[in-house]
């Protein structure tokens, strides 16, 4: 089992304290215990779920054949509940595909749906009213779990809805068919669903014809805003959701590919964390062979997540967390202006002559001299992105590069050098693998060896001790900051926010070698 606290040495404000239990089986380990601060707390739990999937999910199959498959993953999900509800777990979310898998076409997918009356519409708790609808057998099970558990309950599955020739929009076979979240209260009603916007490659599923932007009110912490997996990388529903300033916390349910070294699972998921300000709970599934992990429960400055790519089990974490979580971005120590690294940093900012000759010449103070070489750039591929980057050589120094409109500088310094080779990206523009979106990011990574041309690659180890500032002259506010250290660890920065026009990430202190520190930017409007 891998279940980490992040940060646990850095001496921020502790906004969780909480236990990540081992599942599956009564042999589950309570770690990090503390104690529930019922006014100020609530306790939180998402389940990684390995699922039992169709042998053959492009075959037709019968709705009792379907039934039985899902209600296999679905007694799995009832065992989890059990031990939630035994840790005081007033909310539960579980990952999307969990309950009938993936692949499917629309016609072999049609059996392993429910239909869902719009909640809207329908006041209904289905394990009180198991036959006020046909096929709602899925709806029935989730439904009495949240009794049984005394929880509210965050579930995905497919849906199913009839529709009239006369609808313009309706399919040829008569009927909408959406990727669904469900909300259960602690009775058992539906309170709320959510048919996923931005779908990835899902030919079973139609788009709904308008956004569902979702949120949902909780009597132990307000307000909830749900969405799933792709989503978070667009606008619609996920940035707009959190306008409304009462939303503090977001139920994630998410079937995400790793892909390092920008958008690993627990990487984008803390970053949307930070970059809002919210409680960030993330349920993914677990299929390693697939490059499937990465769930956790998020806030701005702090984390408790899983990421395992070698146990063949799912994985229940609980924490308990703040019903007002305090945000990071645009905050400091009172001493960061103080110290010398930030007041450099804020010299090269204001374009003061003498600190790019003290970034790049002799300290008064004598230490060695820096690196005064320009180094090479070059380009590599990264993330399918044509990177434009820079090595980062010798044990301090000032960086800097550009495209298009973005340029990337980085100040820093090393404890000692690894045999490593690391290196300074910049990417503005528009992404077009797996997906089209654009972006701009900043990001210094650790290559794969010591060629140019591994710079991009996947690497999750790494040795190489960095306390730096990474900032850019981004055109967008919309900014996730990602850090991420050896054994895919996560790390809080010190500091972010805005200055003189540019946005900065300053860290130091790394738990263990840097794999990757990124500011990652999204600018909607060029999609």
């Amino acid at each position: 089992m891998v279940c980490i606290m992040s940060g646990a040495g850095r001496q921020l404000a502790l906004l969780l304290c909480g236990c990540c239990v081992a599942a599956l089986g009564a042999q589950a380990e309570e770690r990090c215990p503390a104690e529930r601060n019922q006014a100020a707390q609530y306790v939180a739990a998402v389940y990684e779920h390995r699922s039992i999937l169709s042998p053959n999910p492009l075959a037709l199959t019968s709705r009792k054949q379907a039934l039985e498959l899902m209600n296999q993953n679905l007694d799995i999900y009832e065992q989890q509940v059990t031990i939630a509800a035994q840790k005081g777990v007033q909310i539960i979310v579980f990952p999307e595909d969990g309950i009938h898998g993936f692949n499917f076409t629309r016609t072999s997918i049609y059996p392993f749906l429910d239909f869902l009356p719009p909640p809207y519409l329908v006041r209904w708790n289905p394990c009180l009213e198991p036959h006020r609808f046909h096929d709602t057998e899925v709806l029935q099970r989730l439904s009495c779990m949240a009794v049984k558990g005394e929880m509210f309950l965050v579930a995905n599955l497919g849906t199913k809805q009839p529709c009239h020739s006369s609808d313009p929009g309706c399919p040829n076979d008569g009927r909408y068919q959406y990727n669904t979240n469900v909300v259960f209260s602690s009775n058992g009603t539906l309170v709320d669903s959510y048919r996923k916007q931005n779908l990835y490659f899902e030919a079973a599923f139609n788009t709904p014809l308008e956004v569902d932007r979702i949120t949902f009110d909780t009597p132990f912490a307000g307000k909830f805003g749900i969405f799933t997996c792709f989503d978070i990388l667009f606008f619609d529903p996920a940035v707009r959701l959190l306008r409304d300033s009462e939303v503090k916390h977001v139920v994630y349910p998410t079937a995400w590919m790793n892909q390092l070294p920008l958008l690993a699972a627990i990487q984008i998921q803390r970053g949307f964390a930070i970059a809002f300000g919210v409680n960030f709970l993330a349920a993914n599934i677990h299929h390693p062979s697939l490059g499937m992990t990465g769930s956790g429960i998020h806030a701005p400055l702090k984390s408790f997540w899983h990421h395992d790519m070698e146990s063949p089990e799912g994985h229940l974490i609980i924490a308990q967390v703040a019903k007002n979580p305090q945000g990071l971005v645009g905050t400091g120590n009172a001493t960061g202006k103080m110290d010398p690294s930030h007041s450099k940093f804020l010299k090269i900012l204001a374009g003061d002559p003498y600190s790019e000759k003290d970034a790049q010449d002799v300290h008064c103070d004598g230490a060695p001299k820096w690196n005064t070489d320009a180094p090479p750039t070059f380009h590599s591929e990264m993330m399918y992105d044509n990177f434009t980057l820079v090595p980062v050589w010798g044990k301090e120094g000032y960086l800097q590069v550009c495209a298009n409109s973005l340029c990337c500088h980085l100040l820093y310094q090393r404890p000692t050098l690894s045999k490593e080779l690391y290196a300074l990206g910049v990417f503005d523009g528009l992404h077009t693998v797996h997906g089209t979106y654009y972006v701009q990011v900043c990001a210094l990574v650790k290559c794969g060896g010591l060629g140019f041309e591994t710079c991009g690659q996947e690497v999750t180890e790494a040795a190489g001790i960095f306390e730096f500032h990474l900032w850019g002259n981004f055109s967008t506010s919309y900014i996730f900051p990602m850090l991420l250290t050896s054994g895919m660890t996560l790390e809080t920065p010190d500091q972010l926010g805005w200055e003189n026009d540019h946005y900065f990430l300053r860290k130091s202190e790394l738990s263990s070698g840097l794999v990757t520190a990124a500011l990652y930017g999204r600018l909607y409007e060029k999609d």
